[in-house]
């Protein structure tokens, strides 16, 4: 559900994004076996909704740097789309990647088919070896959450380092595997400014720290002179 609907479950961090001046294009896919018919659909889609922007003159600016930004399975997308086609992106911020097996990734796997061996395409070793060898993306944003107990990103920056020593950038940040997936709280404050008002305030921050050091990481990221608020 959470990759159907990317507009509805990463609402606040797109928003977050837009309210900073970015176009987005969230683009929804549907989890299978086939990794590689994912992200050729993905691409497609993104691509079709590019090209109907441009169209209806929505953004008249063709050369607009292009930033790829997925969590979880999304990061795997965009390493394969980045590794096996001509695609021209200005980087990509990669948030928790994870590129387990089948077995490690779907509960009951082994149960379900015992006799035959379930992997997705390409599997991790085969994903591995293609981002080794032909990934293109220069510039990338690697994000780890320190209580996140599936999260690959060391072993994808050490791949990464290898092909852009200088051009790979690994934040630790607060936070577990679903933090991106948080959403804002709008706390009504009325005419007067009660104490109540005031705890709620600080719950909300307490609440949403994790997500506002990841818009600030971010951010700072896409544009280390931005102005953050």
């Amino acid at each position: 559900f959470v990759a159907t609907a990317p507009n509805v479950t990463y609402r606040w961090l797109l928003e977050m994004l837009a309210n900073q001046g970015y176009a987005v294009i969230a683009t929804p896919f549907v989890n299978t076996l086939d990794h590689l018919a994912m992200a050729k659909n993905v691409l497609s889609s993104f691509d079709s909704c590019l090209n109907l922007i441009y169209a209806q003159r929505i953004l008249r600016k063709k050369s607009l740097p292009i930033y790829g930004i997925g969590h979880s399975m999304g990061c795997k997308l965009h390493l394969l789309i980045g590794s096996l086609f001509s695609v021209e992106r200005a980087g990509n911020i990669l948030i928790s990647f994870n590129n387990s097996a089948a077995r490690d990734a779907i509960p009951l796997v082994e149960q379900i088919s015992p006799v035959m061996k379930v992997e997705f395409t390409p599997s991790p070793k085969i994903t591995n070896r293609l981002i080794q060898k032909r990934y293109q993306i220069r510039r990338n944003l690697l994000i780890k959450f320190n209580d996140d107990d599936i999260d690959q990103t060391l072993r994808l920056s050490d791949l990464l380092r290898l092909l852009f020593p200088d051009m790979v950038t690994v934040k630790r940040l607060n936070g577990n595997h679903l933090t991106p997936l948080g959403q804002d709280i709008n706390w009504p404050v009325g005419k007067v400014y009660t104490p109540i008002d005031a705890i709620g305030q600080w719950l909300k921050q307490e609440v949403y720290r994790d997500l506002n050091q990841l818009k600030r990481e971010i951010l700072l990221w896409l544009n280390p002179l931005a102005q953050i608020s």
